[in-house]
């Protein structure tokens, strides 16, 4: 697809990120079977059904727009997790395994927050109001998560590692 105006570059990102949710979507159940603390198995559980959402909600704004929800490969959200795969894959020390998942996992989100930033702020330059609504609603999510990460890290998973 040719990005030729504004509106062409809300929709390839749109595409991008619908291909990384899905990603995310496929890889959290390893991510959570990976983790050795409990909470952080939980938090995994919780953002799957959380993405889950956000799935629907980009497929919304797809029909809103008048265009099949598709999606174009994300070259980064690729190289993100096949380096927390290996993250998994490499470190034999449960605890500090799980240090390495959460920093895995919070560039993840991290990547998703400036995703969904550009997004809200191309959104409103186009005035596709409930467009920025659903997108706004799920970068909260993507905040809480990575918010909730940091706490998990700084009480008890950093501890625990080191």
């Amino acid at each position: 697809m040719a990005v030729k105006s504004m509106n062409d570059l809300f929709l390839h990102t749109l595409k991008d990120i619908y291909y990384a949710e899905k990603q995310i979507y496929k890889s959290l159940p390893k991510m959570a079977k990976g983790a050795a603390a409990p909470e952080l198995k939980k938090a995994f559980e919780k953002h799957r059904e959380e993405t889950e959402q956000q799935i629907e909600r980009i497929e919304k704004i797809f029909e809103s727009c008048g265009v099949a929800a598709r999606s174009v490969r994300c070259e980064a959200m690729d190289g993100i997790l096949a380096e927390a795969k290996e993250t998994m894959e490499e470190i034999d020390d449960s605890s500090v395994c799980d240090a390495g998942i959460v920093a895995s996992a919070q560039t993840v989100e991290h990547y998703e927050i400036a995703r969904y930033g550009a997004l809200i702020a191309w959104a409103n330059q186009l005035g596709m109001k409930e467009a920025s609504r659903l997108l706004s609603e799920t970068l909260a999510e993507e905040k809480k998560t990575d918010e909730l990460l940091t706490q998990l890290a700084r009480q008890s998973i950093n501890q625990a590692a080191a």
